[in-house]
């Protein structure tokens, strides 16, 4: 088989033409004096005739042939993890795993990312556009596979399931989560008093305790928490609802935390 990537001079009409595909390739003009055919693809033309116009036309017919052809399939390696890829661009974008380099900013909070389409899908939370739409209760995401997730819920499926205890989960995250109740691994821990926890979720609420902040705040009251069920709790007060019910006497309360205490009068 021809290499479209061999030596410019050694290249003759026959062998260029050779590097277009019949559906690059195409007639455009004639002289029969002269027996010159110009080929042309969407990006260039190349002279054909017995006489190549210039190096550069045949680099750049090799160059366009590589890209509709799609022969440079593998070629460009990570020297950092080996993993390969089709384009050089894609290749580019994945070395910025390795540097660390975050080109694109929001304008917004500052916050940076490696790939311009991740910025984009962060804008959608400063915009507050939610594109996708769920055909059953109408609830509105700002991202597809946020909907995805949530169509689950009405599906019914737990399609991500534990090993050890055959929990069943909607999402992969959730599960992750989950192992390490079994493995007892608490990867994330607080720098100010060592205490160690399995979610970051769970260390930030904790890092409430050292600061103080109270970022949930009652409307009625103005009474203020360190977490967002504390404060949906409280509310229960003014709606009059009791959800909390004790099994002895069946007295009902606003908050779990009464029923507890409660409880003790009963010494439960």
């Amino acid at each position: 088989m021809f290499d479209c990537h061999s030596n410019v001079d050694e290249k003759t009409n026959e062998d260029l033409t050779q590097c277009f595909s019949d559906k690059s390739r195409g007639l455009l003009q004639t002289s029969h004096s002269t027996e010159q055919s110009v080929f042309s693809s969407e990006c260039v033309k190349v002279d054909t005739s017995n006489q190549l116009d210039t190096a550069e036309d045949c680099k750049q017919s090799d160059t366009l042939c590589d890209d509709q052809m799609h022969v440079d399939s593998g070629k460009h390696s990570c020297e950092v993890c080996t993993k390969t890829f089709t384009r050089s661009n894609s290749l580019k974008s994945h070395m910025l795993i390795h540097t660390g380099e975050r080109p694109f900013s929001c304008k917004v909070c500052s916050k940076k990312f490696t790939r311009s389409s991740h910025l984009k899908s962060h804008m959608l939370i400063h915009t507050g556009e939610r594109a996708f739409s769920c055909k059953v209760c109408s609830k509105k995401f700002a991202w597809s596979f946020n909907l995805k997730s949530h169509m689950l819920i009405h599906t019914g499926e737990r399609p991500f399931s534990c090993k050890v205890c055959n929990t069943k989960f909607t999402q992969s995250s959730n599960l992750k989560h989950h192992m390490l109740i079994h493995t007892g691994e608490r990867p994330f821990s607080c720098k100010v008093c060592n205490q160690k926890f399995t979610l970051s979720s769970s260390l930030k609420h904790h890092m409430l305790i050292h600061t103080g902040e109270r970022p949930f705040s009652c409307n009625v009251c103005g009474k203020q928490f360190t977490v967002s069920s504390n404060l949906k709790d409280h509310m229960l007060i003014y709606v009059g609802e009791r959800p909390f019910s004790c099994k002895m006497c069946y007295r009902k309360f606003a908050q779990s935390s009464y029923l507890k205490s409660h409880m003790q009068i009963h010494k439960v």
